[in-house]
C-alpha cells in the first residue's frame, strides 16, 4: 500500500512508492491482456471521473481501468453538470461524496484544484491533470513503459522537448524519472522554458539537435494552443523546424532510442508522422500502459484485495 491515500503529483512522493506502482502495474497489464478482463478486486466501490477539461486517453483509461478492477463508474463533464448553473466546484464534489463515491479522479483548467478538493472531502482524490501544474499517472505510464522496453530507469537520459512552460506531463515526468535515477533535459523556445526549470535537477537545452545527443528516451510535447498567449514562437511552421522531430533529427539520438508523446499529437509540427509511426515509436504503447497503470493506482490507493 501507498503511504498516501490521495494522487496529487509525483513531487512528493518517494521513489520506493513509484516502484510499487510500477511494479503493481505489471500484473495489471497481465489482467488487459485476458479474453476476458474482469477481477473482483474494487467490486462495491464508486469511482467518479470529474473533468472540466475535454479528454480522450486519460478519461476513457481511468474507466477502463475502473471497470477491470468491477468498480462502478460515474462519469460527470462540467459542461452536463450544475457546474453550468454556477455550482462551485466544492459544492460539486462535496455533494459527490454524499452520494457515496469512493475515488474522484478529477481534471481541471486551475493548477492545485485536485489539492483544494483533498483537503474539503474525504474520499480519496486522484489528480488527472490540473492546469500547468502535474499530471501523474501520465508521468508513471511513461516510466513504466521505459522501464518495461530498457528494463531499468536508472542512469537513462530522458530528453523532454517542446512547450515546457504550459505541460503539466513534463513536469510529472521530470519529477518522476530524476527520483527514479534517470537523468532529465527538456528542450524548447526560451519563451517556453519555465523560469528556475533547472533548479529540479532537469538540464535545460535551447538547441534540439544538442538536447537529442545520446538520448535514450525522446518525450515530444504538444504544443498547447489553448493554453497559450500569442507571440511565443513566430509560427507553428517555423517551430516545426525549429523544434520539431524528424527522422535527420532522431538519428543524433541512441539508435534504439525510445520516441514518445502523451498524445493528442499534432503531426507535421512537434513529431513528423514517419517518426510517430516508426518502430522507435511506443506512443500506442503507451496508451495501453496507462490503462494498467491506472488499475494499479485504484487497487492501492482503495486498499482493495488481491486481483
Amino acid at each position: 500500500m501507498i503511504k498516501k491515500k490521495n494522487l496529487i503529483g509525483l513531487e512528493h512522493i518517494d521513489a520506493p512508492e513509484i516502484e510499487l506502482i510500477l511494479d503493481t502495474a505489471v500484473a495489471m497489464k497481465e489482467i488487459v491482456f485476458r479474453p476476458i478482463r474482469k477481477v473482483p478486486t474494487l467490486r462495491g466501490r464508486t469511482i467518479t471521473n470529474l473533468f472540466y477539461e475535454p479528454s480522450t486517453r486519460t478519461r476513457t483509461s481511468f474507466e477502463l481501468a475502473a471497470k477491470f478492477l468491477n468498480a462502478d463508474v460515474i462519469n460527470i463533464s462540467s459542461s452536463a453538470s450544475s457546474v453550468v448553473k454556477g455550482e462551485s466546484l466544492k459544492d460539486t464534489v462535496r455533494t459527490l461524496e454524499a452520494m457515496g463515491t469512493d475515488i474522484v479522479i478529477i481534471r481541471h483548467p486551475m493548477a492545485g484544484a485536485a489539492n483544494l478538493l483533498a483537503g474539503w472531502i474525504g474520499a480519496t482524490v486522484i489528480n488527472a491533470g490540473d492546469g500547468a501544474h502535474e499530471h501523474p499517472t501520465q508521468g508513471l505510464l511513461d516510466m513504466f513503459t521505459v522501464r518495461e522496453k530498457k528494463g531499468a530507469l536508472e542512469g537513462l537520459k530522458i530528453v523532454i522537448i517542446g512547450d515546457i512552460l504550459h505541460s503539466r506531463v513534463a513536469r510529472s515526468d521530470i519529477w518522476g524519472f530524476l527520483k527514479m535515477g534517470a537523468k532529465v533535459s527538456v528542450c524548447g523556445p526560451a519563451t517556453m522554458l519555465p523560469a528556475g526549470i533547472e533548479r529540479t535537477g532537469a538540464s535545460v537545452y535551447c538547441s534540439i539537435d544538442e538536447a537529442l545527443k545520446d538520448a535514450d528516451v525522446i518525450i515530444m510535447l504538444r504544443i498547447q494552443l489553448e493554453r497559450q498567449k500569442a507571440g511565443l514562437f513566430p509560427s507553428l511552421r517555423e517551430y516545426a523546424r525549429l523544434f520539431g522531430l524528424n527522422r535527420e533529427r532522431l538519428s543524433l539520438a541512441k539508435k534504439d532510442a525510445l520516441v514518445m508523446h502523451p498524445g493528442p499529437m499534432n503531426r507535421g509540427i512537434e513529431i513528423s508522422g514517419e517518426v510517430a509511426d516508426s518502430l522507435q515509436s511506443v506512443i500506442n504503447e503507451q496508451v495501453t500502459n496507462g490503462v494498467a497503470v491506472r488499475m494499479a493506482v485504484l487497487y492501492l490507493l482503495i486498499g482493495g484485495g488481491d486481483a
